[in-house]
């Protein structure tokens, strides 16, 4: 019984992850008016304009992910450097140290989304905002 609550969680968990980083639209009367349904609808037809348009939302990703993983490596050679030396062996530490930040930041960011491009959310913005919604942010 305890495993498929365990499994779901974690799919849940994964899901929740991995999913799109989406705008928040304020509650202003233009939503109201129309329902939660029809600013879905609308949100989605912004996304989908922006991507014809050329603005790529994860545009960028794979560089973004290098860089992250070369920054988990770099932090994680120094920390371990430092652990190593009290330990008594700095390049072995700096070593363990260096893979696992590493592959830690490469894991993270594999699960995680990348936030849309600058150009993608200004286009997305401005869709909104001319179908009559204000945006208070992203999520």
């Amino acid at each position: 019984m305890r495993k498929p609550l365990m499994l779901g969680a974690a799919l849940a968990l994964m899901t929740s992850a991995c999913s799109a980083p989406r705008p928040i639209v304020y509650p202003n009367a233009q939503s109201q008016r129309v329902g939660q349904a029809q600013v879905e609808a609308d949100i989605a037809a912004c996304r989908q304009l922006a991507e014809q348009a050329g603005a790529r939302e994860g545009a960028g990703a794979a560089s973004e992910r290098a860089a992250t993983t070369a920054r988990g490596g770099a932090i994680g050679a120094a920390t371990g450097a430092v652990g190593g030396a009290i330990a008594g062996d700095a390049m072995r530490g700096a070593g363990i140290g260096a893979a696992t930040g590493a592959t830690a930041s490469l894991l993270n960011s594999l699960f995680s989304q990348p936030a849309p491009s600058p150009a993608f959310r200004n286009f997305v913005k401005r869709c909104l905002r001319e179908r009559g919604y204000e945006l208070s942010g992203w999520d």
